[in-house]
């Protein structure tokens, strides 16, 4: 044991560069993700902005019945986990196409310039992305221009305005703005294959799907995994920052999620006790499918996150 302790102490004083740059890291993880967990007391309790979180009234479930009573539930539940599992089809799936795609280009400059060029929407901002959205979208914007020039649409139409497109445009702007960016991990595991099974494959008389189809995917099957079980885990939230700028009265019934619907309930009406209720629900049903999917995945393809 203290032959353990000592090799642990030798291997830690070597790497301690490396463990110092990981303090502001932890420090954040502290400070924004684990002291606040303090508060989720104040869904249990009838909070006022007054009071010391602990001290109010406790009051049990009472929001969380409020919450599956309310109007609204079905409609915030439909609309969270409809665009989530559209975009876990389309968002988790595409950049792993892109990526399979990508490295098939010979020519390397021509494919360092699309990948450039793919990854670059991601390091734009939602305000930023979200204000571009919003005037191609207008009646007056390119979307409407190009679809009138190709005969698609016989009039102009506000798209933003229309809740039956809301679906539609959040995927799509989310695939456009992350396919890149969401692609790099899956182009970095490509690379780490052994060029040898290539080779031997070549031998073999396999083609290039063949090759992509029993030696690529197979190698990268472990990374998909784990992305995967993490896309899973983030299926009650709907990207926050997106729903709120693409977000107005015409298109609130297919846009209010549950995250829209926190953010109204506890910063515009300051129901706080209500809002962290629907938030700590949102949260224990993330972690029971992050769960789920880990014993699942780790059943398939005996690869898991825990």
């Amino acid at each position: 044991m203290i032959g353990k302790k000592s090799a642990l102490l030798k291997k830690m004083k070597k790497q301690r560069y490396l463990l110092l740059m990981v303090i502001p890291g932890m420090i954040w993880l502290l400070v924004f993700c684990y002291f606040p967990m303090w508060g989720c007391q104040i869904a249990f309790q009838n909070y006022r902005i007054t009071d010391a979180i602990g001290s109010s009234e406790f009051v049990g479930l009472k929001w969380f019945i409020r919450f599956f009573q309310d109007n609204n539930f079905w409609t915030v539940m439909k609309n969270t986990l409809g665009i989530s599992f559209l975009k876990l089809a389309f968002g988790f799936t595409l950049p792993i196409v892109f990526a399979l795609l990508l490295n098939e280009i010979r020519n390397v400059k021509f494919k360092r310039v699309v990948q450039t060029i793919s990854y670059l929407p991601h390091f734009l901002s939602w305000v930023i992305l979200g204000g571009i959205m919003i005037t191609w979208l207008s009646d007056t914007g390119l979307l409407n221009d190009v679809f009138l020039a190709l005969g698609l649409i016989d009039e102009r139409t506000a798209f933003l305005a229309k809740p039956q497109y809301f679906w539609a445009i959040s995927v799509i702007s989310e695939v456009w703005k992350e396919l890149g960016w969401g692609a790099i991990i899956y182009l970095a595991a490509i690379a780490g294959i052994d060029p040898t099974q290539y080779e031997a494959a070549e031998i073999d008389g396999a083609n290039r799907f063949q090759k992509l189809w029993n030696i690529t995917l197979p190698e990268i099957s472990s990374t998909i995994a784990i992305l995967f079980i993490l896309q899973v885990g983030n299926i009650m939230g709907s990207n926050f920052d997106q729903i709120f700028v693409l977000n107005n009265a015409l298109n609130d019934p297919a846009s209010n999620v549950i995250d829209m619907f926190v953010y109204k309930q506890g910063i515009t009406r300051a129901n706080y006790s209500y809002a962290t209720a629907i938030g700590l629900f949102r949260s224990v049903i993330s972690l029971l499918l992050l769960v789920i999917a880990n014993k699942v995945t780790e059943k398939l393809e005996g690869d898991a996150l825990f």
